[in-house]
């Protein structure tokens, strides 16, 4: 059955957590030799393999004295500053052993949200692989903050399967998958095989932070695969400690938890907007204006907007919400927020009259808005 799931994948995003290739303090380097010599089986069966490693943090701490996880931004930006050519060097070494080369590529946020700077990171990456080079990304931690960082990198792993297109994510984690409830505490616990679709019931299965090497747990990798799954990728969890798992789940064998694409998926740029750019404001609606957006398809016009919250350019991102604050779209706003202070509840024919100028009718349109549900 995995044969047929996955036999339209031609791109796939492997990411790698620091439980798998960290013993706590030092990088494995026998692990992330074994991971790269699957990366080379995939590249001679035509795949094409983008990479997405934690692990430059774990490197890094112990030069620094650090037990358990960096409590501080700059403690964690230092040990990464320490860390991330570490991990680059172990990448580096163990892909030329197969004749392969690697490419740093560091994000944060901010470069993903901006629109231009994205297709920039995203022309980058397919020029890398159409020179046959593998793409190594991670999270800048050297230089990021909590307004502008990812959160983690199982977040960012689903950012860059839109960001490429891929077809499929891998999360290689210290586990074997989903469980139905947690299998640290509870033996009799059953692996999930296949999931069609992440509902409430699924994601409260998921439980529990991150572990001292890193910041993820299952509940932001079910995150990842609902953001992936929504793009149309299907998303595997497979245990990475175990060698050549990679291999095993491209030959069709039944392991770790399946997560199947999305029968609708969203275009890539309602993608975007739904989960890469950040809301810097507000806008409540008045009954009608939700009414026309969230049961008839229509753009936000001025006049269907009461009052706003927060400060905003054109181009960012801003929450819909009804009047009572319930939020029902997320959209990028042709008005900032002291245009949008002047023309609220206004007719448009009256915008030009108002500011001198026109971006258009709509203050947020209907192909840059995507629905909360």
């Amino acid at each position: 059955m995995r044969t047929i799931l996955l036999a339209h994948v031609k791109r796939v995003v492997i990411k790698i957590g620091s439980g798998v290739i960290t013993d706590g303090d030092h990088l494995d380097l026998t692990r992330i030799a074994t991971i790269c010599e699957d990366v080379q089986q995939l590249r001679q069966r035509g795949y094409e393999v983008i990479l997405v490693s934690s692990g430059a943090v774990a490197a890094g701490k112990a030069d620094l004295n650090i037990i358990g996880r960096p409590q501080t931004i700059p403690l964690k930006q230092a040990a990464a500053a320490i860390g991330q050519s570490r991990l680059m060097r172990a990448y580096k070494d163990a892909l030329h052993q197969h004749g392969l080369k690697a490419a740093q590529i560091l994000l944060t946020r901010d470069d993903l949200a901006n629109r231009r700077r994205y297709l920039n990171a995203r022309n980058t990456l397919m020029t890398l692989l159409e020179y046959g080079i593998v793409p190594i990304i991670n999270e800048n931690d050297t230089v990021v903050v909590d307004e502008i960082r990812f959160g983690d990198n199982d977040n960012l792993s689903a950012m860059a399967t839109n960001l490429v297109e891929a077809q499929l994510l891998i999360i290689l984690s210290d586990v074997d998958g989903l469980y139905e409830c947690d299998p640290r505490q509870n033996t009799e616990a059953q692996l999930i095989s296949e999931v069609e679709r992440i509902t409430p019931d699924i994601e409260a299965m998921a439980g529990g932070e991150g572990t001292d090497l890193g910041t993820g747990g299952m509940g932001t990798k079910l995150k990842a695969a609902k953001r992936a799954t929504l793009f149309g990728a299907g998303t595997a969890i497979i245990n990475g400690r175990t060698p050549h798992n990679l291999i095993y789940l491209f030959d069709g064998h039944e392991l770790g938890t399946y997560f199947l694409p999305a029968r609708d998926p969203m275009a890539a740029r309602k993608h975007w907007i739904a989960f890469t750019k950040k809301p810097r404001g507000k806008l409540f609606l008045d009954d009608g204006a939700y009414q026309a957006i969230l049961e008839r398809g229509k753009s936000l016009l001025p006049a269907g907007i009461k009052k706003l919250d927060g400060s905003f350019e054109r181009g960012d991102a801003v929450r819909l919400c009804n009047i009572e604050g319930l939020e029902i779209a997320k959209g990028v706003t042709n008005y900032n927020s002291a245009e949008l202070a002047r023309i609220l509840g206004k007719k448009t024919q009256e915008i030009e009259a108002i500011l001198g100028y026109q971006y258009g009718d709509e203050v947020v349109h209907r192909d840059n808005l995507v629905l909360s549900s």
